[in-house]
């Protein structure tokens, strides 16, 4: 059993069984989430006999790393893992914050000291974490939803994605400081095992990772989204749109066929009654399918009123699918007229393009 699947008081309980102190528990829940321990040998408070026994009973490490790839420009690593059925999972660490920080070192060891370099102010380490392998909404325009579904992750498998990178941050004296659930999968789709895994993160006795530094994406399963608003959970919410009426959406998004624009909106709604958040829509932009202002006219017409954000990036290129990405030009003139409409709108940097570690594009050679 991966012993990150265990919530404190199913490891307690566990511990209890076998004879041990309710304290053993903390420790090493403390081990695991304060100190980022991945084997039984490093909890050296234990007894040799309790560690021999977390030897025995549970798995530390729930994946293999196949590869990882270094961008280019030095700022984005993604991470092939692989887990013990054969499925194939990538999530991608992504730097930003001071231009005059070092790149990444040319691709080697995963452990390599000069991967962040120093702390500094206002730098961001970003982590697109996967929820699943493969996809089983199949957007058009997304590499993994081109390859279909294969099975959820559990919860202990989502959050050894975060800890892999909490490790190797840890050893420059880094952090992680955002967590995206972008990656490989809907993360609504697999709703209980991603709650879990976000109170795993987020529990202030371990990892203690602030709620409101997690972003979860989804295409807009809307009874989880309204299941989401009264949980009233601090977690960001954003809505992969794309398309301002339900026929273009279709085009590009299977799930439209189920939920409706208005339906998400409403349900959008009643998640910012319900918790007082905003919400992200994003918007990838496909040059002349959903770039034009006569689209960010509509768009902004159907979000008035309602408390957001949008996020605008040009289209990251898949092989399964033939748009193009806009150009600045016209991602800024899209901008400009949601802005102008009294909607908030950024346009996202695009990453590891080179590495097929953008939004939409987590599916690398490997898994073809």
């Amino acid at each position: 059993m991966l012993i990150y699947d265990l919530d404190l008081p199913a490891l307690t309980k566990t511990l209890a069984e076998w004879g041990e102190p309710a304290y053993r528990a903390k420790q090493i829940w403390q081990g695991l989430y304060l100190h980022l321990y991945d084997s039984p040998s490093q909890f050296t408070s234990l007894p040799v006999s309790l560690r021999n026994r977390l030897a025995e009973e549970f798995t530390f490490n729930p994946f293999t790393v196949k590869t990882f790839l270094d961008s280019s420009d030095g700022f984005t690593r993604k991470t092939l893992f692989q887990l013990p059925d054969g499925h194939l999972i990538e999530a991608v660490l992504m730097r930003y914050g001071d231009p005059a920080d070092e790149p990444l070192p040319p691709s080697g060891s995963p452990q390599n000291p000069r991967i962040l370099g120093e702390r500094k102010r206002g730098v961001r380490r970003t982590l697109c974490i996967s929820t699943q392998a493969g996809c089983a909404m199949g957007c058009v325009f997304c590499a993994t939803g081109q390859r279909g579904f294969k099975r959820h992750l559990t919860s202990g498998e989502i959050v050894a994605q975060v800890l892999y990178y909490a490790r190797m941050l840890k050893a420059v004296n880094e952090s992680v400081t955002n967590v995206v659930l972008m990656g490989m999968g809907e993360p609504f789709h697999n709703y209980d095992n991603v709650m879990a895994a976000i109170d795993r993160l987020n529990d202030r006795e371990g990892f203690n990772f602030g709620a409101r530094r997690i972003t979860l994406s989804t295409v807009g399963l809307v009874p989880q989204i309204r299941r989401f608003a009264d949980e009233k959970r601090q977690v960001n919410l954003a809505i992969s749109l794309h398309a301002v009426d339900d026929d273009e959406r279709l085009a590009i998004m299977p799930v439209a066929k189920r939920y409706k624009i208005d339906e998400i909106l409403d349900a959008c709604r009643y998640y910012t009654a319900q918790t007082g958040r905003r919400v992200t829509f994003e918007w990838a932009l496909i040059s002349g399918v959903n770039d034009t202002p006569e689209v960010a006219a509509k768009l902004a017409q159907r979000l008035k009123g309602l408390l957001c954000h949008v996020n605008a990036i040009p289209l990251n290129p898949t092989a399964g699918y033939s748009g193009k990405a806009t150009d600045r030009q016209r991602a800024e003139l899209f901008k400009k007229t949601l802005e102008q409409a009294g909607i908030p709108c950024t346009i996202r940097m695009r990453r590891g393009i080179d590495i097929q570690a953008g939004c939409g594009q987590l599916a690398g050679s490997v898994l073809a």
